[in-house]
Formats: C-alpha cells, sequence, structure tokens
C-alpha cells in the first residue's frame, strides 16, 4: 500500500501566533513533506522494501548502509520526521505535565537546562539535519542531532521531542536565525502533552 501525506493536525494558519506562519507549512508540509511521500513510493515501488512499515524502512535501510540504499532511506526516514514533528507541535500547547517535568529535571538539571541543551544542539548541528530529546534504551533521556534524514529509529531510540533545522522549516519566517526559530519552537510551539504520552 502506498504511502499517504498526512493531514496537518490543525490548520495552516493555526500556528501563525506562535511564530510558524501559514506560508510555511504550506511550503514546509504540502510541497517539501510530499515531496518525500511521493519519492519514497516511487523508489520502494518492486524493491524488498515495497509494502514493508516505515519504521522497517527506516532502520532496515539506514542499517545496510549501501548506496543503492540512500534514495530510500532519505525519503522514508523525512517522511517519519515530518510525521512525527507535525504531532510535536500544538496552536495552545500549554504546561510541561508533571511526569515530562520531573523526568526532564533529573536529566539535565532542570527544564531550562533541557531547553539549553536542545538548542545548543540544534543550533551546532553544521548544515541540514534535526535535533533531538530522546528516551535511550536504558531509559535515560539525552539530547541529540542528527544530519540529514537520520533519526533515533536508527539507534534504537525513541523520539520524545524533535524539531527540523533544515533551513526551509525556519526561513520564510526567520530567516538566518536558527537560535531564534529554536527559542520560539521550545516557548511557543512544543505539545508538551504529546511529548509526554511518548514517555
Amino acid at each position: 500500500m502506498a504511502f499517504t501525506l498526512p493531514d496537518l493536525p490543525y490548520a495552516h494558519d493555526a500556528l501563525s501566533g506562535a511564530g510558524m506562519s501559514k506560508e510555511t507549512l504550506e511550503f514546509h508540509h504540502d510541497k517539501h513533506h510530499n515531496a518525500y511521500v511521493d519519492k519514497l513510493n516511487e523508489l520502494v515501488a518492486g524493491t524488498e522494501w515495497e509494502g514493508k512499515s516505515l519504521e522497517d524502512i527506516v532502520k532496515g535501510t539506514y542499517s545496510k548502509g549501501a548506496v543503492a540504499q540512500n534514495g530510500i532511506f532519505n525519503n522514508a526516514s523525512q517522511h517519519w520526521n515530518h510525521t512525527q514533528f507535525w504531532e510535536m507541535m500544538a496552536p495552545n500547547p500549554g504546561a510541561i505535565p508533571s511526569e515530562l517535568e520531573k523526568a526532564l529535571t533529573e536529566s539535565f538539571g532542570s527544564v531550562d537546562e533541557f531547553k539549553k541543551s536542545f538548542s545548543e544542539n540544534g543550533v551546532g548541528q553544521f548544515g541540514s539535519g534535526w535535533v533531538w530529546l530522546v528516551k535511550n534504551a536504558d531509559g535515560s533521556l539525552a539530547v541529540t542531532k542528527t544530519e540529514n534524514g537520520v533519526n533515533p529509529l536508527c539507534f534504537d531510540q525513541t523520539a520524545l521531542l524533535g524539531c527540523d533545522v533544515w533551513e526551509h522549516s525556519y526561513y520564510i519566517d526567520f530567516r538566518n536565525a536558527r537560535p531564534k526559530y529554536l527559542s520560539n519552537f521550545l516557548d511557543n510551539l512544543v505539545n508538551w502533552e504529546n511529548v509526554a504520552s511518548r514517555l
């Protein structure tokens, strides 16, 4: 069965007041994400990956590491990444649930220290990529950064929160100010209930 572009869980203009414009979502979701989906469907047709789950494709093509797999991996991982990304934001994100606040404080010293680490890793990712809050197999939390479309599935980690730091994610609204984009993401856009549900 072919992969499809998921609908946004909110209207295209729902995040405008929180710093992510309708224009950004029209380009980022409707064009960029859709292109990954279309290309993935084209590339997996007639291969061993046809009919497999998105997660299986991401893990399988990453572990094989063959040049022939790169296109499939890149488009599968970016489809997965973006599907999570839309769900990780909300128009009215609200407060951080107590169990998540406790976990962040235990792992990073405070919520502010977590935000600092997340932002620094996102700013420090050279070129295109993502920054993540992950849960490791042993239950510990960590902030990581990955290049291009690589994601926590590749390392058997659970993605709790991810932020796209490819320029197309922020250039319309923040131009080249990636630090400002990340700060705004953490303070105004994160769906903390969704993050907590992934714990």
